[in-house]
């Protein structure tokens, strides 16, 4: 074959693959055109899985026996075992004073305090706390008499909103009661052991409990009146 021959034949494939490149190409406002009807198509077109199934059924709540040592009171309650302490006291049991701020126990707004301890009652089920002994706000004191926190709250005016403030007053009684017992925290080695209750170690123990009206000094203030009458 003549070198004519094959530059013809090599000129006629060049021609033949630029065709098929122009076929392909797309300009990006194209692309993204074609994309989105793809994806219309796709959102409005059931699969055959999707048409061939039956419809979901939200299965029914699984109900359980619970009782609870509320403020010294027996209580025995009915509850979804998906119920959090904290539904279970403010809406089984009405103890509406423990509030639900984030529910992801990340302000403190729920603190209670289960057998001396405090917790976030938005994070335990309350099936967890079978036969518990719970104290709430409630529990602590009345206005006509009220617990050392509660009046050092008031003298030392610890709260504006007073969203927060249950949750503030049950750490404030439990952290004492941790130092107390010398329940070491996360700086109670970097000062002093046992733990003391220094503002340091108080403000590091309550910083789990969020006072969005920012009325720390004042509640830090009521925490430090309390220890120290108790120490005294």
């Amino acid at each position: 074959m003549s070198s004519h021959g094959n530059n013809a034949d090599r000129s006629s494939k060049q021609q033949a693959n630029n065709s098929e490149q122009c076929d392909f190409s797309l300009t990006r406002r194209e692309l993204l055109k074609a994309g989105a009807a793809s994806a219309a198509v796709a959102a409005v077109t059931p699969s055959n899985a999707l048409a061939d199934s039956e419809p979901r059924v939200t299965p029914a709540p699984e109900m359980t026996d619970l009782t609870l040592n509320v403020n010294g009171q027996v209580r025995q309650l009915k509850v979804d075992t998906r119920t959090t302490l904290l539904d279970a006291l403010r809406e089984h049991l009405h103890f509406t004073g423990t509030k639900k701020g984030c529910d992801h126990g990340q302000c403190g707004a729920c603190t209670v305090m289960v057998n001396g301890r405090r917790i976030n009652s938005c994070l335990t089920l309350a099936v967890m706390q079978q036969g518990a002994e719970i104290t709430t706000i409630e529990g602590l004191g009345t206005p006509d008499n009220l617990h050392p926190m509660q009046a050092a709250f008031i003298k030392h005016d610890g709260y504006q909103c007073g969203y927060c403030t249950p949750g503030q007053i049950c750490s404030s009684v439990a952290v004492l009661k941790e130092i107390e017992m010398g329940i070491p925290s996360h700086v109670t080695l970097d000062l002093v052991s046992p733990p003391q209750a220094t503002p340091d170690e108080i403000r590091e123990r309550m910083s789990g409990n969020i006072c969005r009206c920012g009325a720390y000094a004042n509640i830090l203030a009521a925490i430090e009146d309390v220890a120290g009458s108790q120490t005294s």
